[in-house]
């Protein structure tokens, strides 16, 4: 069985969550299986060994996989977070949602110029959160080697916006 099939074999759909008309890619049995998730790391260190300089998780479930990837290569893991989460001297960046807007941070110094930094989430939707967290990466200096998704939903189109920043979109289940 290929990494993709496990993992569309692990994913639980749940229909109406968080509201009427979604059906919600739940990963948590991925994450209680322990040789699933172990596989997963290493796929994605495969694909980014020696390529990039540092990983940069989206709060939250791109620390998940973004963390043990990290260690896994032996660099850095820089968290990006919601406005107001980090303890120390911090740099911001405002978006626009589908509804409203949102703000991420991530420490000051986290980012040295031209350091090749890995964005990873979860999942792709939209791609807003994720190019935000390039342009913050960006606002440091640093080079965006690419993004790495466990799961995309290629229909919402994310992948689009993100190419503007790198070619290098890799997402291990695409639905």
């Amino acid at each position: 069985m290929t990494i993709q099939e496990k993992i569309d074999s692990a994913i639980r759909n749940v229909p109406d969550f968080p509201k009427p008309g979604i059906l919600f890619k739940d990963i948590t049995p991925i994450l209680e299986d322990a040789q699933l998730s172990q596989e997963i790391v290493n796929e994605f260190a495969k694909d980014w060994k020696g390529k990039i300089d540092a990983v940069a998780g989206v709060e939250s479930r791109g620390f998940l996989f973004g963390f043990p990837l990290a260690m896994a290569l032996g660099i850095p893991f820089i968290l990006i977070r919601k406005k107001g989460k980090l303890p120390y001297k911090t740099i911001s960046y405002k978006y626009d949602l589908e509804y409203g807007s949102a703000e991420i941070e991530m420490h000051q110094g986290s980012v040295s110029k031209s350091m090749k930094v890995l964005v990873h989430d979860d999942l792709l939707a939209t791609g807003g959160t994720a190019e935000a967290a390039a342009q913050l990466i960006m606002k440091e200096g640093g080079d965006i080697a690419g993004f790495s998704f466990l799961v995309e939903l290629a229909f919402l189109e994310g992948r689009n916006k993100l190419n503007q920043h790198s070619d290098a979109v890799s997402s291990l289940k695409i639905y």
